[in-house]
């Protein structure tokens, strides 16, 4: 029987996995998620934490005898039993059918969508409204699938219905108000059937469903946020007056001389780029342009995409200071599973983090398994295809055919208003829309 310590934070529904498998299976589980036994944010940044889990992310699992496991899948089918894992070839492959769908088709979309309730994320309405239609398919396939069963797979709980319950967690607590989950009876019920079974309630308590959709709170973003080093503290006023007033006025002063005041708050792109070593700015050369690319990407992140950001860019866009490219995946045949296809956009973005100051793109994946294609549109800072101007840019844009647009074309206006808005006739693609992915 299985026997160790799991690693991790209050309230980690990777680690609920975990745990709910251990209730099951009997085997014996030590959670250290509080002070001495665990601080996250410093014991799994020790270097004896280190040597263990390289990654040094939780939940992560020891056992007594020293093996090591870190992901959560891996630390739960290890403290499964048979049963959880599946009794037979064909179940047990059913069984990790199930836990990919659960990491592939209900996590990214339930992040996009409850992060900003939690104040953890950015609000996004567009990636909001594609992740709400995308909880729906999965939701659907549920749906459908236990029409005529009680678990999802065989009559027993399992590791499928374990890690599909955990993945929705959060959307039940925060988002899935009653008129949303309503069409899908048969998911609820099982939803709420599993829930309420006592392995489940040993670990997760007594889950409360919203009664409505959470939304996102600017405020509780504002303060989520961790504050900027540098910026000169006020300090607030003395009510004992007089001389003390008078000492905090000298020092103010003295402080400003010191280190005056920047003229407005840098973003979190300009306070990474400005702790790093200075590099030479490969747009530096180009006159300033009357096209302020942040405010337009302000727009599209929190307004509506075709009656006020659209409108906004055209009525804004500098023709001589900015470029519109599109970009085509060159190696669509090499294309398997949509959420790897996903991934390889979301790589290419995160390669060129110093570029966001300076760029903005709408790209998307088309089409569905073993038979899909990505391409985007792309405005750059300049006339020139700007992964050329650093080699920290030109890690996967080979991988893409480019061509400058004809800002003035109606092929350029089309093509912008389909790819910032994700819908549309797509005529030279040829195939449907399946998700796209925003870098700015």
């Amino acid at each position: 029987m299985a026997a160790g310590t799991l690693y991790t934070y209050p309230e980690n529904w990777r680690a609920f996995k975990a745990q709910i498998a251990a209730q099951y299976s009997g085997a014996r589980l030590k959670v250290a998620s509080a002070p001495p036994a665990f601080t996250f944010g410093q014991t799994n940044r020790s270097p004896a934490f280190l040597g263990n889990f390289p990654l040094g992310k939780v939940p992560a699992f020891e056992a007594d005898d020293g093996f090591c496991l870190f992901e959560s899948n891996a630390i739960a089918y290890y403290l499964s039993n048979d049963v959880l894992r599946g009794s037979s070839p064909q179940a047990s492959a059913q069984v990790l059918q199930w836990v990919s769908f659960a990491d592939a088709e209900i996590i990214p979309p339930a992040s996009t969508w409850v992060f900003p309730t939690l104040g953890i994320m950015q609000y996004n309405k567009q990636a909001t409204e594609q992740a709400k239609e995308e909880v729906k398919r999965a939701l659907a396939v549920l749906n459908q699938h236990l029409n005529t069963r009680t678990f999802l797979v065989g009559e027993r709980v399992t590791l499928a219905d374990i890690s599909v319950v955990c993945s929705l967690l959060w959307l039940f607590k925060q988002v899935l108000e009653p008129a949303f989950r309503q069409p899908f009876p048969n998911m609820n019920r099982w939803f709420i059937t599993c829930i309420n079974q006592p392995q489940f309630k040993a670990v997760l308590g007594d889950v409360k469903l919203c009664d409505k959709m959470a939304q996102f709170d600017a405020k509780k973003f504002a303060e989520m946020q961790p504050k900027r080093d540098g910026a000169p503290k006020k300090e607030k006023a003395s009510k004992e007056g007089g001389k003390q007033q008078e000492k905090k006025e000298k020092k103010e002063k003295k402080e400003e001389k010191k280190a005056p005041e920047p003229e407005e708050d840098m973003d979190e792109t300009e306070a990474a780029l400005a702790s790093e070593p200075k590099t030479k700015d490969p747009f530096a050369h180009l006159p300033k342009s009357t096209f302020v690319l942040d405010e337009f990407k302000r727009k599209y992140s929190n307004e509506d995409t075709l009656t006020v950001a659209l409108p906004h860019f055209w009525e804004h866009f500098d023709r001589e200071g900015f470029s519109i490219w599109y970009g085509e995946y060159r190696f669509p045949e090499e294309l398997t599973q949509t959420f790897m296809s996903c991934n390889l956009i979301t790589g290419m973005f995160q390669r060129l983090d110093k570029l966001r100051k300076h760029a903005f793109a709408s790209v998307i994946l088309f089409g569905t398994n073993n038979d899909s294609s990505i391409s985007g549109i792309w405005v750059f800072r300049g006339q020139d295809l700007a992964f050329t101007l650093s080699e920290d840019w030109q890690v996967d844009y080979e991988s893409y055919s480019w061509r400058k647009l004809d800002v003035d074309s109606d092929e350029c206006k089309t093509m912008v208003k389909e790819y910032f808005a994700w819908e549309g006739d797509f005529k030279h693609v040829g195939k449907a829309f399946n998700q796209g992915k925003i870098f700015k």
